[in-house]
């Protein structure tokens, strides 16, 4: 391991310590599991990723979303707000979660996420057909941070 790697070895657990405010047991523990150190030796690549979902059929949405709005996130999950829609509808989000969930596992995987079988997602409401009021789908796809915006 070179000097530089080690230097990185040491900042990356006071950065995580800090960032998740663990006290020193806590960061022992999180230490001790070998998916953690995994997880964070793929953190810069996945930084440059966001994960994206379009919506790819509208119709009857209470809030609004129509065919080609799309939900922006970084590559941890976090919604960037300033990639959105004024409105986001946290039902359409609900139903969005298993599939950023999934993504993130196959990138920590050594996935490419985008080969995913199974990208989209409608959200809870069922349409005017059923009862409902209107409904969207969701297709996510994981692009380079900077071919996103």
């Amino acid at each position: 391991m070179s000097i530089r790697d080690k230097v990185w070895d040491v900042a990356k657990w006071k950065l995580m310590k800090s960032h998740l405010g663990y006290s020193d047991e806590e960061m022992r523990i999180f230490r001790e599991n070998p998916r953690n150190e995994d997880v964070l030796s793929k953190a810069p690549a996945l930084l440059d990723k966001t994960i994206v979902l379009t919506v790819v059929e509208s119709h009857g949405c209470n809030s609004q979303h129509k065919t080609g709005d799309r939900f922006c996130l970084d590559g941890a999950g976090n919604l960037l707000t300033k990639q959105c829609p004024a409105k986001v509808c946290v039902y359409a989000m609900s139903a969005a979660t298993p599939l950023i969930y999934a993504a993130n596992e196959l990138f920590y995987a050594g996935v490419d996420p985008n080969e995913m079988r199974f990208r989209r997602a409608a959200c809870m409401d069922v349409g005017v057909q059923c009862g409902g009021w209107g409904r969207i789908v969701l297709e996510l796809s994981v692009q380079n941070r900077k071919g996103a915006q």
